[in-house]
């Protein structure tokens, strides 16, 4: 498969500006690296080597630390003239992808294998999957309204109970995002996904058991050297 990654990395980390003051989120030092060189050697892992950063905020760093990209990974900036939201950053960077778009955070991570599902969407069927991960309480996040055979049908507003959420990971064929305005916000969930569905589009909610860390928050980010160590074991080559 033609697979291009799209990392959403323009985000001003809010809640962890104080610790981090001059440093963009997906910046932030985890076990001796960036966190996003570990974002980037767990896309490496599951033979993504095509990566384009969508950045805004302190965007220069991250420019300076994907020049440094080491044999085999391109990678590639894209810099947001003003905030797009998670669908219209990763609207604005198609240009340059190939025939399918993985799309992740640069914050977070959800260390899932995804070779199976890369295997199942080239085996034809499927314009697109989403991961979800299940949790026993969706009351904070929502929940995916998942069909027969995994057929994603929308998403259910946030209510106690356990389900599947969505992980915001997104692998699309890269002709489902061309009819979007590439000048205006939009949102994955509220605006690009929904209208996927009403088109048709057969998606499939992918759940995955696999460990997962948003650097989002000052508790998080305390826990993010053991979650690196567990996930990667302190590899020796690994993004820069």
């Amino acid at each position: 498969m033609d697979i291009t990654a799209i990392v959403l990395a323009g985000g001003r980390g809010t809640r962890i500006a104080a610790l981090y003051p001059d440093i963009p989120k997906p910046m932030i030092p985890v076990a001796g690296r960036p966190f996003l060189a570990w974002v980037t050697e767990w896309l490496r892992r599951q033979g993504v080597t095509k990566v384009i950063f969508s950045i805004g905020h302190l965007a220069g760093q991250i420019e300076a630390w994907a020049a440094s990209a080491p044999p085999g990974l391109s990678l590639h900036c894209v810099v947001e003239a003003e905030p797009l939201g998670t669908g219209g950053a990763i609207r604005n960077c198609i240009a340059d992808c190939g025939e399918w778009v993985l799309a992740v955070n640069g914050d977070s991570l959800v260390a899932a294998d995804l070779r199976p599902l890369l295997a199942q969407l080239a085996g034809g069927g499927w314009d697109g999957a989403l991961l979800g991960v299940e949790v026993a309480d969706t009351r904070r996040f929502g929940s995916l309204d998942v069909g027969p055979g995994g057929r994603l049908r929308g998403f259910v507003e946030k209510r106690p109970g356990s389900g599947l959420i969505n992980a915001g990971v997104y692998l699309l064929r890269r002709s489902l995002l061309d009819g979007f305005p590439d000048d205006r916000p939009l949102s994955m969930e509220a605006d690009i996904l929904p209208s996927l569905l009403r088109s048709g589009a057969a998606l499939a909610a992918w759940p995955v058991d696999a460990p997962f860390l948003d650097i989002g928050t000052p508790e998080s980010v305390v826990l993010a050297e053991e979650f690196v160590t567990t996930v990667f074991g302190r590899p020796q080559t690994v993004a820069p």
